[in-house]
C-alpha cells in the first residue's frame, strides 16, 4: 500500500506503519543534496550571529537595564527564547547533515521541534507585545506603573502557557520515523495521521497556527506601529527628531523581521493545507525551507532592542567604549614594554615599528 504525500503537518495522509511505503515524491525531498547543504548552513550562521548577540543582550538587559520597564521585560523573554534556539541548532546541523537522519532519540525530536515553534510564535507574539506597549506610550502617553509592570510578566507567562497547549500534540506525539527505503529516520518529517484524532482537528490546529499566531498578531503590530509613526509624524513638540527618526527604523526592522522571516513559512503553510485538502499535493520542500527562514529572526532581534530601549542603547554604548577602552590601553602598554624594552637594549625607536603594534 502506497504512502501518497508524506509531509509535515499532512493530515489527509494514511496512517504509517511498517508495510505502508512512501511515494517517490517524499522520498526524493528526504534525499535532496541541496537541502541537506543549505540548511545547515542558515543554521550556523543564525548560531554565530544570535549566540554572542542575544547573549550580551541578556546579560545589558537583565543585569544593567532599569528600571524594568514592560518593553524590557518583553525583551528579555524574547532573548531567552532566541538563545535556547541557537542552542539546539547543532542537533539540526548534525541531522541534515546525516541525510536527514536523526539519531538522538524521540525526546530531544521533540524538543528541538517544540522550540523551532516556540521560538518563532514566541517571537511574533513578543513583538506584538511590544508594539502594543510602544502604542500606547507614544500614542495615548500611558505612563509605566508598578500595575503594567506585573502584567507584562503575566502575559509572558500566560504566552508559553498556549503556546505549549497548542503545541501539546507535538509533545506528546513520538515525531520520529523509521524510512526503511533510505535507512534513516526522520524527525518532524514525517507526521502519523493519529496525532490527532480526525480531520477536524488537524484543521483547528492549524486555524490556530496561521490566523491566531499570526495574522491577528501581525496586523496588531502593523496597526500599532503606523500610528506610531503618524503620531511622532505629526506631533513636533514631545519628540526630537532623533526619537522620530529611531521609531521609524523599529517600524520597519519589524515589519522586515515579520515579512521575510515569519510570513513566508505561513503563507507556505497555508497553500500547503489547501492544496493538500483539495488538490491532493503538497509543497513541502518549499515548506521546510521558509521554515528555515524562521530562524533568522534572532539575528535581527538585537536591531530591534537597539532602537526600542533608550536605557539598552546607553549601556550597549558603554560596553563598547570600556571594551575599546581596555584594548587601547593593552595597546599602549604593549607600547610602553616595548619602548623600555628597546631603550634598555640600546636601540633606537623605529615609528614604522611602532605603527604596527
Amino acid at each position: 500500500m502506497t504512502k501518497r504525500g508524506a509531509g509535515m503537518f499532512d493530515p489527509w495522509s494514511e496512517l504509517m506503519n511498517v508495510s505502508h511505503r512512501l511515494d517517490n515524491d517524499t522520498l526524493a525531498m528526504l534525499s535532496y543534496s541541496s537541502i541537506r547543504t543549505a540548511l545547515p548552513i542558515v543554521y550556523m550562521l543564525v548560531m554565530v550571529i544570535s549566540l554572542p548577540g542575544n547573549g550580551l543582550s541578556l546579560i545589558l538587559l537583565l543585569f544593567n537595564t532599569k528600571p524594568k520597564t514592560p518593553s524590557i521585560i518583553f525583551m528579555i523573554n524574547l532573548t531567552v527564547t532566541d538563545l535556547l534556539l541557537a542552542c539546539f541548532l547543532p542537533f539540526q546541523c548534525i541531522y541534515h547533515w546525516n541525510g536527514n537522519n536523526w539519531v538522538f532519540g524521540p525526546r530531544l525530536c521533540n524538543v528541538v521541534t517544540v522550540l523551532f515553534y516556540a521560538n518563532m510564535y514566541g517571537s511574533i507574539m513578543t513583538m506584538t507585545c511590544i508594539s502594543v506597549e510602544r502604542y500606547l506610550g507614544v500614542v495615548h502617553l500611558v505612563r509605566t506603573n508598578t500595575w503594567r509592570k506585573r502584567f507584562a510578566l503575566g502575559i509572558c507567562l500566560g504566552m508559553w502557557v498556549f503556546i505549549l497547549i497548542v503545541f501539546l500534540p507535538l509533545e506528546l506525539t513520538d515525531l520520529t520515523y523509521q524510512v526503511h527505503d533510505l535507512n534513516i529516520t526522520t524527525c518532524f518529517d514525517i507526521l502519523k495521521k493519529d496525532m490527532l484524532p480526525n480531520q477536524a482537528a488537524w484543521a483547528s490546529f492549524l486555524f490556530t497556527l496561521f490566523f491566531i499566531l499570526f495574522l491577528v498578531p501581525f496586523f496588531i503590530t502593523v496597526f500599532c506601529y503606523i500610528r506610531i509613526v503618524l503620531k511622532l509624524v505629526h506631533s513636533s513638540e514631545h519628540f526630537s527628531s532623533e526619537q522620530k527618526r529611531r521609531a521609524i527604523w523599529l517600524a520597519l526592522i519589524v515589519l522586515l523581521v515579520f515579512i521575510t522571516c515569519f510570513a513566508p513559512n505561513n503563507i507556505i503553510l497555508l497553500i500547503h493545507m489547501i492544496s493538500r485538502l483539495f488538490f491532493d499535493k503538497g509543497i513541502y520542500a518549499a515548506y521546510k525551507i521558509t521554515l528555515t527562514l524562521s530562524c533568522l529572526n534572532s539575528c535581527l532581534d538585537p536591531f530591534i532592542y537597539y532602537l526600542a530601549c533608550k536605557e539598552f542603547r546607553k549601556k550597549l554604548r558603554q560596553f563598547l567604549r570600556i571594551s575599546i577602552s581596555s584594548q587601547t590601553s593593552f595597546t599602549e602598554f604593549r607600547r610602553e614594554s616595548f619602548l623600555t624594552h628597546r631603550s634598555r637594549s640600546g636601540h633606537q625607536w623605529d615609528p614604522v615599528e611602532m605603527q604596527s603594534l
